[in-house]
């Protein structure tokens, strides 16, 4: 408590400048007002049947979920799984992937206060909880310890920065990784640093996002993409974050041939309107993937302005530069384009998928720049090089499937600590 205290005081004296922030965000993306009730712990929704919490933050820790959730309906038939989010564009991921599903619901986590971190576990009462990735929310995880829920941290990252900055406050971060019933790492790298940290029970389960096969209506959709833009070679900016568009556009004009096609598909769907500006700022004709038109011959940049079809980008590309990596935001998931076989270039940064990208480009599936103009040229040599290509896309396929198996993994671990809340 003692520990927990300074903590929580900053939360409630942070909770005005917090709901500020969501007014700010709506104003770009209305989707943050609505559910705002849920975010204080209020639910008009009920899960039927007991419950399993899965909790995604956004758009990249729910598809990675994807997998985990489908064997936890398959290994708990009985069960629903309560999916949560701290973001609209997680919470429509949700609803791209699992819309269909009747045994999975999707809410707002609250906001980390005790009173409505218990609010939530006994509106939802789950027999265990999953959170993916680096999501340690401290009192909700010492509330659901109290509550005898048992919590396992799955397919955890933790780079050398993230690990610093929780070292910083070791008391809070201690007592709050003890509070978890399992942690299943994705590399050894990460388990040495969580372990370092004071957590235990810590097991190496891999990376659940290798699990992630590309969809058959993904697949058929990147043929249509591809029908619309004919027999152009296509590059794909994938998952751009801000700062990297403009640079891009500017060294795509320059170097690129007339004839390529950039298909450009930023992180957030709040920005397309303003990634649709910086091309038009710079002449370069563009059309929009919601227009469902046909790809003209002088469009030079097709602005991927949708959720949820990542996996069909990357089947009409012919070489995907992987945003977040050419700025220090860490990168983005590459393992999507090496699933279907598309060539990678990445940039330097690419912390929070260290390991995998390492692999990836041992594996001969993808290849590091050093800035964008680099990162352009090589992509635009790819192009001109089919043979290359086609390995680099072998290669990619082959190191795919070489790692998956951490949702089984995750699964018997989840399966062990159920057992254990039940004794």
């Amino acid at each position: 408590m003692a520990y927990t205290l300074p903590y929580s005081l900053l939360w409630m004296l942070a909770l005005p400048l917090v709901l500020v922030r969501l007014l700010w965000r709506a104003r770009r993306q209305p989707a943050y007002l609505a559910h705002l009730g849920e975010r204080f712990g209020h639910y008009r929704v009920r899960a039927p049947g007991p419950v399993i919490w899965v909790h995604a933050v956004s758009v990249g820790e729910t598809r990675a979920a994807e997998p985990l959730v489908r064997a936890l309906l398959e290994h708990w038939p009985a069960h629903t799984v309560v999916l949560t989010h701290m973001t609209p564009t997680g919470r429509a991921t949700a609803k791209s992937l699992f819309g269909g599903e009747s045994r999975v619901l999707s809410v707002y986590l609250p906001y980390d206060l005790g009173l409505l971190a218990r609010r939530f576990l006994r509106r939802f009462r789950p027999h265990f909880g999953v959170i993916m990735e680096t999501e340690l929310w401290p009192n909700l995880l010492m509330a659901a310890h109290r509550h005898k829920v048992p919590v396992m941290l799955a397919n955890a990252r933790l780079s050398a920065r993230s690990a610093s900055r929780y070292a910083r406050f070791p008391a809070l971060t201690g007592l709050t990784l003890g509070a978890l019933s399992a942690i299943g790492a994705q590399t050894a790298a990460d388990a040495t640093r969580l372990s370092a940290l004071g957590a235990r029970r810590v097991t190496v389960t891999g990376n659940i996002k290798f699990d992630i096969a590309p969809p058959q209506a993904m697949a058929a959709l990147g043929r249509d993409f591809r029908s619309r833009i004919g027999e152009r070679r296509v590059l794909l900016a994938a998952s751009t974050r801000e700062g990297e568009e403009a640079p891009l556009l500017d060294a795509f004009s320059r170097l690129a041939p007339v004839d390529t096609l950039l298909i450009l598909v930023p992180r957030h769907p709040q920005r397309f309107d303003e990634v649709a500006a910086l091309a038009a700022g710079r002449e370069l004709k563009l059309q929009r993937r919601s227009e469902a038109d046909p790809v003209a011959a002088d469009t030079r940049v097709w602005l991927g302005d949708s959720m949820g079809e990542m996996f069909a980008y990357y089947a009409a590309a012919d070489v995907a530069l992987i945003g977040g990596s050419w700025l220090p935001f860490g990168g983005q998931n590459l393992i999507e384009a090496c699933a279907v076989g598309t060539p990678v270039i990445l940039g330097p940064h690419t912390f929070n998928f260290e390991l995998v990208a390492d692999q990836a480009i041992a594996a001969g599936a993808a290849l590091r720049e050093t800035d964008i103009d680099a990162g352009i040229t090589r992509g635009v040599a790819l192009l001109q090089d089919p043979a290359r290509r086609a390995g680099m896309a072998k290669a990619g396929r082959m190191f795919a499937e070489s790692h998956r198996g951490a949702t089984g993994r995750t699964i018997a671990v989840l399966g062990a600590i159920a057992s254990d809340g039940e004794g």
